[in-house]
């Protein structure tokens, strides 16, 4: 389990890691993008609460 986060935080440090970490930052603060993944979440839980879990 430590050699996938080693990859991750080693991804992280890489520039193609910190472009998307900038991309993924700048989304996140849309508020269209950001209501839409708590949509998505919403159906998640729904879907997750319906099973029983």
């Amino acid at each position: 389990m430590s050699a996938v986060f080693d990859r991750l935080r080693q991804f992280a440090r890489s520039p193609q890691g910190r472009r998307t970490i900038e991309q993924v930052r700048r989304t996140a603060s849309d508020p269209r993008r950001r209501a839409q993944a708590q949509q998505l979440f919403g159906k998640l839980r729904a879907r997750r609460a319906a099973s029983g879990r």
